[in-house]
């Protein structure tokens, strides 16, 4: 028996999961355009255990009778015809200029959507689909794939096992051959907001406090290259991030670099590759050095890379599509919040379009 004056342990309060909106039945999922991107939303659906593909929408007959015979579902012709079927999911992966069109009728009628990226091409109505969705309470997500990119998820990872990072500069390329896709927007709209839905992030989703941009119309009638100057002035301190796009150089390139107050990160999504080198476990050499500087010590013969502790990133190889339709699925049968929410999908469409005025207004 304990001493009298001995407090007990308060009780640990145990979490129940979530409630499955569908008692373990299947998520019912469709695919509203089945082009480069909306075939591979059909393939996950059709493999994805916990849900069943029940039909693929395409102006194609050709395409949507292909995709239907191939993952053994029914072809639609229109986002109207695929709902009457009975859906409770469905990706919209259509032309960026027909998302409100596609996403709309499903949202009014309570499906939950995956928005492939951007939400909108323009501001206008990347809100009037928000706030359909906030109206409707339906859930939507926006297909911002580089948050699932696996050198992405391990950087989280290994950041939330450390101190706290506090970014205070941020550094983007993305640049890659023409290929003559999406060439209906610019490079804006079309590669950096992939970038601008990661940096926005980073910022605890806050949009910029200032912008500068510089871009080019080379090929299109649009930016080909850009490059954006964006400043964060937040509760933690400043923020500068420097992105550049484009889609005319002669090879790829995904790189992001990340330097915090306690740490310095290197992430390239191409390679699936990246790199983590954190400030405490590398004081004692800092000091050292600084001391020996002050002595006027010559320090040439020293090979900087000797100095720090280089960690690399543990990378798994899941499928970054996979991961994506995996959390909205999961937002789907808890009724949650999605990882990307149309608040945050309007924020980057809103930044971009920011960006493209500033690049208009130096041209």
């Amino acid at each position: 028996m304990p001493p009298a004056n001995t407090q007990a342990m308060p009780a640990i309060e145990v979490l129940a999961p979530p409630a499955d909106r569908f008692a373990g039945r299947p998520v019912r999922c469709g695919v509203v355009g089945v082009g480069r991107m909306g075939r591979h939303h059909a393939r996950v659906y059709a493999e994805l255990a916990g849900c069943q593909l029940v039909g693929v929408v395409d102006s194609s007959e050709e395409r949507r009778n292909d995709l239907a015979e191939k993952f053994n579902c029914r072809a639609f012709e229109t986002p109207e015809q695929l709902l009457a079927a009975g859906v409770d999911a469905v990706s919209v992966a259509v032309p960026t200029t027909y998302h409100r069109n596609a996403a709309e009728p499903l949202l009014r009628s309570g499906v939950a959507c995956l928005i492939e990226k951007p939400l909108a091409g323009d501001v206008e109505t990347a809100r009037a689909i928000k706030d359909i969705a906030d109206s409707t309470g339906s859930v939507l997500m926006v297909g911002h794939i580089e948050r699932f990119n696996p050198v992405m998820r391990a950087m989280q990872r290994a950041a939330a096992t450390g101190l706290e990072i506090t970014p205070r500069f941020i550094q983007v390329v993305r640049v890659s051959p023409m290929t003559f896709r999406s060439v209906d927007v610019g490079v804006v709209m079309d590669m950096m907001i992939h970038d601008l839905d990661v940096v926005l992030m980073l910022m605890g989703g806050r949009e910029p406090d200032f912008i500068r941009a510089a871009g080019v119309a080379v090929v299109t009638a649009h930016e080909d290259l850009c490059n954006a100057w964006l400043e964060f002035n937040g509760p933690n301190g400043r923020c500068v991030a420097n992105v550049t796009a484009s889609r005319l150089a002669l090879k790829t390139e995904r790189v992001t670099r990340i330097t915090g107050e306690n740490a310095y990160i290197k992430i390239d999504y191409g390679a699936k590759k990246g790199t983590m080198i954190r400030r405490t476990a590398n004081e004692i050499q800092m000091r050292e050095m600084r001391e020996q500087l002050a002595r006027g010590t010559d320090l040439t013969s020293l090979k900087w890379d000797q100095l720090v502790n280089i960690e690399e990133l543990v990378v798994d190889d899941a499928e970054p599509i996979v991961m994506e339709i995996k959390a909205f699925l999961e937002a789907v049968r808890t009724g949650q919040r999605p990882a990307i929410d149309a608040e945050a999908g309007f924020a980057n469409v809103r930044t971009a379009q920011r960006i493209v005025d500033a690049i208009k207004r130096t041209m």
